[in-house]
């Protein structure tokens, strides 16, 4: 498993000030076992998240996302007590970048105001660098939550808007909106790896080069679907919960149809000495120019090297185009 740091130049997120590296870290995990969301994960321990933080930073990425929904702020509080003790240490590496996320189910925008003064206190009072609407659906308007975002940027509350979930519709609008006030919409946090291309479907895609939007992808790696495990040892799968295996389509015919992509991430992945979620990740940050970045979780340090070492080398150009039409038929 190559561990070496990362070699990829950071690049801007969308049309801000902000320059990331091409891979940040996810901290869904850090949920603490507890919330709507949070079961998904074990509880890890402090040794545990310190210890991802540290080698995931040090080792090249420079943001991390958490979000309210994570363990209702437990995401946020675990991320926030790991940077306070690498900066302690005199850490250079102990100021990331923070996204994070509001949750508007059941809430109405008036809730963005009211409520981020708790998101900052959960982050230790660090600013929030990039500020996203977890999902579309909510009780107010695209056109309200937007004129709400604005005032938390004007407020000085938060630095940049941006939005998970949304479609191309959804997403131009927010963008348009808030052009309206000055501003740009930064990021769309959508699913996007080589086994889930809805958004190259739909219009998402075109529409944020377009508009030069960043596609900010979560489950890079289809919940380790990518890695090779599961065709490797199809006995894991019936450790899994059905809606996990419905969702990764791991089923015989789902296994069959991936077969040659997984094949093709091994050879890859010998040739250039790493791992098959490596190659995966590669693909993912380099097919779409800049405009993809991706948030790997990690749960063991094991994987925060892994992912690290994801941004270490460059697939050719003919191998991401290779990989590209393995994705296509194995969605077919």
């Amino acid at each position: 498993m190559s561990t070496v740091t990362a070699l990829t130049p950071l690049r801007p997120l969308g049309r801000s000030e902000l320059s990331v590296s091409p891979l940040g870290l996810g901290c869904w995990q850090f949920s603490r076992g507890s919330g709507i969301v949070g079961k998904y994960w074990s509880n890890l321990t402090d040794a545990d998240i310190l210890d991802i933080v540290r080698v995931s930073l040090e080792g090249g990425m420079n943001w991390v996302d958490t979000a309210e929904i994570y363990g209702g702020g437990k995401s946020e509080q675990a991320l926030a007590a790991a940077l306070d003790q690498l900066k302690l240490e005199g850490s250079a590496y102990a100021e990331p970048l923070i996204a994070t996320k509001w949750w508007p189910l059941l809430r109405t925008a008036g809730s963005l105001p009211a409520t981020i003064d708790e998101r900052i206190r959960c982050l230790g009072g660090r600013q929030i660098d990039l500020y996203q609407i977890h999902q579309p659906f909510s009780l107010s308007s695209i056109t309200s939550e937007m004129k709400a975002m604005a005032g938390l940027v004007k407020a000085g509350k938060i630095r940049y808007a941006g939005v998970s979930n949304y479609s191309a519709g959804q997403m131009v609008k927010a963008h348009r909106l808030l052009q309206e006030h000055g501003l740009k919409l930064v990021s769309n946090q959508v699913k996007y790896n080589l086994l889930h291309r809805n958004i190259d479907r739909n219009g998402t895609m075109a529409a944020a080069k377009e508009l030069g939007i960043s596609i900010i992808a979560y489950s890079p790696l289809q919940q380790g679907v990518l890695t090779g495990r599961f065709h490797n040892d199809p006995a894991q799968i019936s450790k899994l919960s059905m809606i996990r295996k419905i969702q990764s389509g791991l089923d015989e015919k789902g296994l069959a149809r991936s077969r040659p992509l997984i094949d093709l991430l091994a050879a890859l992945a010998g040739k250039y000495g790493v791992t098959h979620g490596q190659v995966a990740l590669n693909w993912l940050i380099h097919f779409h120019g800049e405009t993809v970045v991706a948030i790997p979780g990690a749960s063991k340090v094991r994987h925060a090297k892994e992912n690290i070492g994801a941004m270490g080398f460059r697939l050719e150009t003919h191998e991401l185009e290779q990989l590209d039409d393995a994705s296509w038929a194995a969605l077919k």
